[in-house]
């Protein structure tokens, strides 16, 4: 079982004085007294305690590795998202530092205290083990690190190691360097290109690989020239980048009057340093990116530091170029394209002080970073900023707690924002800025409407209308780039039997398995179950399997069979699995390298490609339909968004939606890019169903190995909640979920809906503590305060 309580130890006589806030050290934890990692939350000179009290043992850190700001927001994080308050503090830390790791002590200068020395020997390195060091050498191993003799760096073995690297140096001055060059042989090429370098660079160290490389001379020749005493070489830990390659310099833009009066507000909160929440409402192509970044120079100039916030990795290449070049090496990225290894450093560097702006996706919150001048959140509306698992936070609302402990603005942005912050804004919450033209005052672009019902009659035979292949055609025959979004991956959406109607699903989940052609194979989308396709229905042994659907596989291969001399980028979780794959892809297709870009929701949104002039969903109708209150928005802002994507530049754009609902409220307002229109016809709808943001709301599920027992559970939960609750609150169900067993475990739901409701959170935390043990029978309770989705 899991507790949510301080424990109090008494700290021992040889580490008085060396115990800060947000150090983990190891303590005797229950009547067994095993060692269990603790993290420092608080001191105290008194105790109400009268038995012999437990002792801190030894000290993990010798720094501390969460500051009073994330101690401070991991106990309401804790309260807000019914989570324990350890989970909350693991999850602000990098994976490197919540597993076991190994801890290194590494000498930054000499000479060192006599009894430090010895133990080094002449070792510039020592494995960190608490349990091996005297109170005397732990006292003056922690004064070391203090002064910045010494550094302790965390190692995992096999995930992430300081990264280490030979460094080559002159070993003679270069007298006598140019001595030995006039006695080297004539015919000893490589031997003369590596001198000629160490005369000309005589104070300049290099990595060994890297200056093989430059001179094109073989290792062999730098190890002979270390045995004859030319170089030196010594191993030195360097800092993982984890930008590959140089990014342009880029410079502030000149302003118009909409992101003028934008970027005037925000900096006049960072001046007075006043926690604003300000809603950037601009439409695709507007120029909210360099609001953002004149907002930053601005929390710069002040002396202060700066978080943005982006979606996912999809968004982050072109995000993190703009940043990057604009500010250079005083930006630190955090996203989930990072190995461990990158993702550690970057986070020491900002831990350090030593990046003044990061770039990240959601995690980045939890950033270390002190004094924040501002916090932009770029897409607020994006479904991803919200953690689907322990602790169920939204990125949001964490941005507005650090916003407000910091004194410093938020900055929410969109071209379509959630109603929520939209009904904020609305009500004077939030500050609107509105940025209604696009740069340029180039016009938005035109939206087609093609009603596939007709085409089916008609066709049927691929996924493209005749208007939209006509449009693709006209833009390969000028040399111009199209967008074409489908969101779903795979071949096809599944596979059934034409003579009995059997339907093949995966084993451990209540759902369909996907085709992929690539590879020859049926996946789960859900528990990446997987299987040969058959050539025999596994129900009654007839042959006539056929595919149903369509997947952005499938349409690659219409694609190169209709238009054969076009290239065909596609983008998908598939083919974007391999680290970098997303830089690279996108980068392919701005320089000219294909003419159309193919793939799911993940090029909808950020990307910008001046050549693009054509945008094309194939099916705009894949989330109408989902038991979700908020699919027409999610519909909406999809369409909109990746409309935005066309003629973003000098030349006109063109956009084709692609639907069987073409009478459809979403798809019409997309069709006119008229946000605020959508705003009020969905807002009316949610005020007669009481949703948000009329309401709020909290779902709790219950998952376990046999259906019955997660339905006794959630009608146990149920029960209590009515007896508890006023009458005021709606409580829907118990139900299964939308899909009731996923990876062999059955899953209800009810969702709370309320407005005040004094008694909920105790009775949320009542449930949370009582169903702990549960866990020992396979039975899981999760509660998620204003879930985003409901599938």
């Amino acid at each position: 079982m899991q507790t949510d309580q301080p424990y109090t130890y008494q700290i021992p006589s040889e580490l008085a004085g060396d115990l800060k806030l947000g150090m983990r050290v190891v303590v005797p934890f229950g009547r067994g007294k095993r060692k269990v990692q603790g993290f420092i939350v608080g001191f105290s000179n008194h105790v109400d305690y009268d038995g012999k009290m437990k002792q801190i043992d030894s000290i993990i850190d010798l720094t501390p590795v969460v500051n009073d700001e994330l101690l401070k927001l991991s106990a309401w994080l804790a309260q807000t998202t019914f989570s324990f308050r350890i989970s909350c503090i693991m999850t602000m830390l990098p994976s490197v530092m919540r597993a076991k790791a190994t801890k290194v002590l590494r000498i930054n200068k000499a000479p060192l205290e006599p009894s430090i020395a010895a133990l080094f020997g002449k070792q510039s390195e020592l494995e960190y083990d608490e349990d091996q060091f005297n109170p005397d050498q732990l006292k003056a191993i922690i004064d070391a690190v203090r002064t910045g003799q010494l550094t302790l760096d965390y190692v995992v073995k096999n995930q992430a190691r300081a990264k280490q690297v030979l460094q080559i140096t002159p070993a003679q001055s270069v007298a006598e360097l140019k001595a030995v060059l006039e006695q080297v042989a004539a015919n000893a090429v490589a031997q003369q290109k590596l001198l000629k370098w160490l005369i000309e660079h005589p104070d300049q160290p290099i990595e060994q690989p890297r200056l093989a490389s430059m001179l094109q001379i073989p290792i062999s020749t730098i190890n002979t020239a270390a045995k004859k005493g030319w170089v030196n070489k010594q191993r030195v830990t360097v800092l993982r980048d984890p930008s590959k390659h140089s990014i342009a310099r880029n410079y502030p833009l000149a302003l118009n009057d909409d992101q003028k009066q934008a970027v005037d507000q925000i900096a006049a909160s960072i001046k007075n340093e006043t926690a604003d929440v300000y809603l950037l409402e601009g439409v695709t192509g507007s120029g909210k990116t360099e609001v953002y970044l004149q907002a930053i120079q601005k929390a710069l100039v002040a002396g202060k530091t700066a978080l943005m916030l982006v979606p996912e990795i999809a968004l982050t290449p072109q995000m993190v170029n703009r940043v990057k070049g604009r500010f250079g090496d005083m930006v630190a990225m955090l996203h989930s394209g990072l190995s461990i290894g990158e993702r550690y450093d970057e986070w020491r560097r900002i831990n350090a002080g030593d990046a003044q702006v990061v770039v990240g996706a959601r995690s980045a919150v939890f950033a270390p970073l002190k004094n924040i001048g501002v916090i932009i959140m770029d897409e607020e509306h994006d479904s991803s900023y919200k953690q689907e698992d322990t602790p169920r936070y939204n990125t949001r609302e964490v941005a507005k707690w650090r916003g407000a402990y910091n004194h410093c603005p938020v900055v929410l942005g969109s071209a379509t924002p959630s109603l929520e912050s939209r009904a904020r804004a609305g009500k004077d919450v939030y500050h609107l800025l509105m940025m209604p033209h696009r740069i340029n005052n180039q016009s938005l672009p035109t939206v087609n409407v093609v009603d596939m019902r007709n085409v089916l009659i008609n066709d049927g035979k691929t996924d493209f209308s005749e208007p939209l292949l006509t449009a693709i055609q006209h833009r390969l025959a000028r040399k111009e780039q199209t967008v074409l979004m489908l969101n779903r991956r795979g071949y096809s959406s599944f596979l059934m039997c034409r003579d009995c109607g059997f339907v093949l699903k995966c084993p451990n989940c209540d759902i369909s398995l996907t085709l992929h052609l690539k590879g020859h194979r049926m996946q789960c989308h859900y528990c990446g179950f997987e299987q040969p396709i058959p050539n025999r229905c596994p129900n009654c042994h007839g042959q006539r399997l056929r595919s149903f659907g369509t997947g952005t596989e499938k349409v690659e291969q219409q694609l190169n069979q209709l238009l054969p001399n076009a290239s065909v980028i596609r983008m998908d979780v598939d083919t974007t699995k391999r680290k970098g794959a997303h830089e690279r892809l996108l980068a392919q297709f701005g320089s000219g390298q294909a003419d159309i870009l193919l793939g799911t929701q993940m090029i909808a949104k950020g990307l910008d490609f001046p050549n693009v002039t054509l945008v094309g969903v194939l099916n705009a109708d894949t989330s109408l339909d989902l038991p979700d209150f908020r699919a027409n928005e999610k519909t909406f802002q999809l369409l909109t968004q990746v409309s935005g994507r066309a003629g973003r530049a000098q030349k006109q754009g063109e956009v084709y939606i692609q639907t069987y609902n073409p009478d459809n409220k979403a798809i019409q307002l997309a069709k006119e890019q008229d946000y605020e229109a959508f705003y009020r016809s969905e807002m009316r709808i949610r005020h007669i169903a009481n949703y948000p943001p009329y309401f709020f709301t909290v779902r709790i599920t219950a998952n376990a190995k046999f259906e019955n027992q997660s339905a006794k559970v959630i009608y146990e939960i149920d029960r209590y909640l009515r007896q508890t609750l006023t009458n005021g609150d709606i409580i829907l169900g118990p139900t299964p979920s939308a899909i009731s067993r996923i990876k062999n475990k059955y899953y209800y739901q009810l969702l709370i809906k309320y407005k005040h409701e004094p008694k909920l959170q105790s009775a949320l935390e009542h449930v949370l503590n009582k169903y702990q043990t549960a866990i020992r029978h396979g039975i899981y309770i999760s509660i998620d305060s204003e879930p985003v989705s409901f599938m």
